[in-house]
């Protein structure tokens, strides 16, 4: 058992003005490059608020469920339920090796040493940097593969998407968007909602996992903290949106790979 599942952390000395301007700068961030932004909350709930790696990636993860819940009502005003209906071989896909992979990681998650977890956090940091480079530089095709193929590397990268979210507590959009892009042929605009449409359920299972362990406590510690990051990433989102194309995608998304670098090493140096 680590640290973090036996003693829940104080609750943050910071003001609710500082925790919401946390959030409303994680949400412009995420919606200027149309993701939700938790990947970027997470080293924050470390370095700047205290909380412990466990107690961080599950505060991450009931604040990206949120997220992604608001989110869908607006995606499905780009992309109807219709459109999205004609694809749900690839969603069901995906879910069948996501939910495996929610429930899993999550169950490693809570078993790690704190001081394991945080080098896994960094790694996995480094990996979403290297996604996001690749999703926004790379001509994303399609691999064109046959049936018997497509099925079970579909389930395959489902599960390895849900190990990965579940363990950062993010909705996973980094690596699903390419991955139906690759592995489904699907166009971006489409692939965005269905990945929502896997995340949701995916965050689901990985959170009911969670809820068995006693550093699920941290909601209910930090109910408020966690309801004022919330209202300002979903404002800072919006303002995120407006933002998009005013910044270019040459200098916006090095930044960020950047930004999600230097917090890997800081968590893999993190005690």
């Amino acid at each position: 058992m680590t640290t973090d599942q036996t003693l829940a952390p104080p609750r943050p000395a910071h003001s609710m003005p500082v925790v919401f301007g946390a959030g409303a700068a994680i949400g412009v961030l995420g919606g200027m490059i149309g993701l939700g932004g938790a990947e970027f909350r997470l080293p924050l709930l470390i370095s700047l608020f205290g909380f412990a790696a466990l107690s961080a990636v599950i505060l991450n993860k009931a604040m990206s469920l949120v997220v992604v819940l608001t989110a869908l009502p607006a995606r499905m005003a780009a992309v109807s339920a219709s459109e999205l209906a004609a694809h749900w071989p690839v969603a069901v896909n995906l879910l069948a090796g996501s939910l495996l992979g929610a429930w899993a990681g999550a169950s490693w998650a809570v078993r790690m040493r704190s001081s394991t977890l945080y080098k896994v956090l960094a790694a996995l940091m480094v990996l979403m940097a290297a996604a996001l480079l690749f999703t926004h530089f790379s001509t994303l095709g399609t691999l064109d593969l046959p049936l018997w193929a497509q099925v079970p590397l579909g389930a395959a990268a489902g599960f390895g998407i849900g190990v990965v979210a579940a363990i950062m507590g993010v909705a996973g959009g980094e690596l699903l968007i390419p991955t139906i892009v690759l592995l489904f042929g699907q166009d971006v605009k489409t692939a965005g909602s269905l990945s929502l449409l896997v995340s949701l359920p995916t965050m689901l299972v990985a959170f009911a996992r969670y809820s068995r362990d006693g550093s699920f406590a941290v909601l209910g510690a930090n109910r408020r903290f966690a309801v004022v990051m919330v209202a300002g990433s979903i404002a800072g989102s919006v303002l995120g949106g407006l933002l998009l194309g005013v910044f270019p995608d040459v200098v916006l998304i090095p930044a960020l790979a950047v930004i999600l670098l230097v917090s890997a090493i800081k968590l893999a140096l993190h005690d």
